[in-house]
């Protein structure tokens, strides 16, 4: 009688690989980002992040108990990873000018629309969810930052002539916002609003 194991049999005695917490807890967050980005924030619960990971829920609500948390963490995730692409495409550029070019470039590209419309949806989830407000603070607080010490970068080479980079900075950055949640719904009321957004930044920084 032969003794050679069956396919089901081999397959039961393969070993379990068992994730560690810290393992387990990144893949749970990285699942909830993709949800986010895919279906919105509003989408995150502890049953369709469980589904996308084909976990049982009580697995998640482990790691993730209170759920307003398990959004602003999500968000957190999704822009800080977002504006590490946009500091990343000023690596190695040592020209203010253009350094400035390269933020703005990466700032309304068409291909960071579900990163907006995550931001557009945390502004309105954030009035009701005060951990998610707190993120979306600290958050715009960096992209301020970012832009203020590249403004400031800009002033020193005599490049710019900004009274107060800082200030600029937020106008800057309310704009982005502006065409990027625009953006979302295709509004084409002005083909050309990019060159109005761009010829309004130079005015800002006092160009030509």
């Amino acid at each position: 009688m032969s003794t050679k194991n069956s396919p089901e049999t081999e397959q039961r005695q393969v070993p379990r690989v068992r994730k560690s917490p810290a393992e387990r807890h990144a893949e749970i967050r990285e699942a909830a980002a993709v949800v986010a980005l895919e279906e919105g924030l509003a989408a995150i619960t502890l049953r369709r992040v469980a589904r996308q990971l084909g976990v049982a829920s009580g697995l998640v609500a482990h790691y993730e108990p209170r759920i307003e948390d398990f959004v602003a963490a999500t968000f957190a995730r999704i822009a800080a990873g977002d504006r590490g692409e946009v500091t990343q495409a000023m690596a190695g550029i040592d020209d203010a000018g253009l350094r400035l070019r390269a933020v703005l470039a990466s700032s309304l590209d068409s291909e960071r629309l579900p990163v907006t419309a995550v931001w557009v949806e945390a502004w309105g989830l954030g009035r009701r969810n005060e951990a998610l407000a707190t993120a979306v603070r600290a958050e715009m607080d960096a992209w301020q930052d970012l832009l203020r010490e590249v403004i400031r970068g800009g002033v020193k080479a005599g490049i710019y002539s900004v009274p107060d980079p800082a200030s600029a900075a937020w106008q800057i950055l309310g704009m982005i916002d502006g065409l990027n949640a625009q953006a979302l719904v295709r509004w084409e009321g002005v083909p050309d609003r990019r060159e109005h957004f761009l010829s309004a930044v130079e005015h800002l920084l006092g160009l030509s």
